[in-house]
């Protein structure tokens, strides 16, 4: 029986064969996990009407699930390294099962919420521990490889979700698009269980009980205000109470971390420029790519008119495209050779590109979008391994389960942000351009179906401009964050 510190080493110790096995479970683990934030979009109108479900019920079993898993991927990280990885990752898979069973079998929205929620908490596990083992398992080259390969497994989740749901709903019933998630975990759970070896942070330490209560309420109370924010109003009472104080016990949080002994989250990490400018390049760039790929899915569901599962399938050459880099691994060969920082400026450069191409240059046929998606993915192949790296690449490796969450968390909370700000352009954009007798409806569905005949037009019109203004301030984004974290990361390397 290997004792903790042997089993925290990573890698050359696991056959060459079994390490890629082990990635295998890993990223299967992981696509799971992301398809399941995008795999309910397709489902909405059948949860309406069979659960009798209203808009809020909805957004609830839709963010439940989020929401749960970013506030506890700072918790779960930790919980890895003090724990056993593997323990983790079994962990998170029994309960991700668990939770997918119940939503399945749920007769009622409170049920289906409940059972989200019960998701979110295995899908936190389970982003922090797949990542962490992957980190043991691999050195070297090939560790590069693997974090490109798992990076681009969620991006083939981010896109596949709406098709895959689509397809399910079309043969059967709503509650298959849970249930089929049972007999794939039950497939990692055994593979796991047989391939993939102990590891733990040696040093271990007494449970941060107070990090884990403070880190988890303040981070659910800002994201439930970032999610919540357009719809109730960013000045509604209860979305600046819960951005407040979560605030508030994040800076708590902070307190407490630099005055315990074994702190989940070692503030020291903070005073490494290099660690600064990886976690500042999370939030930067998945602000950017996550709220700009959000524009484009209602660009071709409300302006090209396909519905969601369609829209979905239409973006899965971006998914794939970054999966197939990966696989060849033309990506690391690429990173390797530009440097992390060169990887992750190319990156957003040509995924700004793509999509600047997507938006001002309209075509009836498929040729533009497919041209746009491809320099898209291949800017996204670059750009998310390389940043997933700099972020792990900072730390000690025995704290690769706390990497994992951080990487983890200020990915949820960029990308919560870029929906939210790039959504509230789109908005404001489309309000300023509505027909006046339309105009407090409030979204584009809402004001299409109470404009008349001669109205319907103009709205759309004035949609479709609107999106553009959007996609337009997206694409800059993402070239302004991904130049900043690239310049903040050669800052760094040229002062250590």
């Amino acid at each position: 029986m290997t004792t903790a510190l042997s089993a925290a080493r990573p890698g050359p110790a696991t056959p060459l064969r079994s390490r890629w096995l082990i990635l295998a479970v890993l990223c299967l683990a992981q696509l799971t996990v992301v398809l399941d934030n995008t795999v309910l979009t397709v489902a909405v109108p059948v949860l309406t009407t069979e659960l009798d479900a209203s808009t809020t019920d909805i957004q609830w079993m839709i963010n439940a699930y989020a929401l749960v898993q970013c506030g506890l991927l700072l918790t779960a990280g930790s919980a890895a390294d003090r724990y056993g990885r593997r323990r983790m990752l079994v962990a998170g898979l029994v309960l991700f099962g668990v939770g997918s069973l119940a939503a399945g079998l749920a007769r009622s929205g409170d049920q289906l919420i409940a059972a989200r929620a019960g998701m979110g908490v295995g899908g936190a596990l389970l982003v922090t521990a797949t990542l962490a083992v992957a980190m043991q398992v691999f050195d070297g080259a090939e560790r590069s490889r693997a974090i490109g390969i798992w990076a681009a497994t969620s991006a083939l989740g981010y896109a596949a979700g709406p098709p895959i749901g689509g397809i399910i709903l079309a043969h059967l019933p709503w509650g298959a698009i849970f249930l089929v998630n049972v007999p794939i975990v039950l497939v990692c759970l055994a593979a796991g269980l047989t391939l993939v070896p102990e590891s733990r942070d040696p040093v271990g330490g007494r449970p941060d009980v107070g990090g884990v209560l403070l880190s988890t309420a303040g981070l659910t109370g800002v994201v439930w205000a970032i999610i919540d924010g357009p719809g109730r109003g960013w000045t509604a009472p209860a979305v600046l109470g819960a951005a407040g104080g979560g605030v508030l016990l994040l800076a708590a949080f902070v307190w407490w971390e630099r005055r315990i002994t074994a702190p989940m989250l070692d503030m020291h990490f903070f005073t490494d420029r290099r660690f600064v400018g990886a976690v500042t390049g999370v939030v930067l760039i998945t602000f950017g790519s996550t709220g700009a790929l959000f524009l484009l899915t209602q660009d071709l569901q409300f302006v090209r008119g396909y519905p969601a599962w369609e829209a979905g399938l239409r973006m899965v050459p971006f998914a794939l495209s970054i999966v197939l880099l990966n696989l060849g691994g033309v990506a690391t060969r690429l990173i390797r050779r530009l440097g992390v920082p060169g990887a992750i400026a190319l990156g957003m450069v040509l995924l700004s590109a793509g999509l600047t191409l997507v938006t001002h240059v309209r075509s009836d046929g498929y040729a533009v979008l497919l041209t746009g998606l491809l320099v898209m993915g291949f800017g996204c192949a670059l750009a998310n391994p390389a940043i997933v790296e700099a972020v792990m690449s900072s730390i000690p490796p025995a704290k690769a389960g706390v990497g994992a969450g951080i990487d983890g968390t200020m990915a949820e909370v960029g990308g919560s942000l870029g929906i939210a700000v790039l959504g509230a352009v789109l908005n404001a954009r489309f309000a300023a351009l509505v027909p006046v007798a339309v105009a407090g409806a409030g979204s584009y569905p809402a004001a299409l179906a109470a404009a008349d005949e001669t109205e319907r037009a103009q709205v759309t019109d004035a949609f479709a401009s609107a999106l553009v203004t959007g996609q337009t301030a997206g694409a800059v984004a993402v070239l302004a964050g991904g130049l900043l974290a690239a310049g903040l990361l050669r800052r760094a390397e040229r002062t250590r």
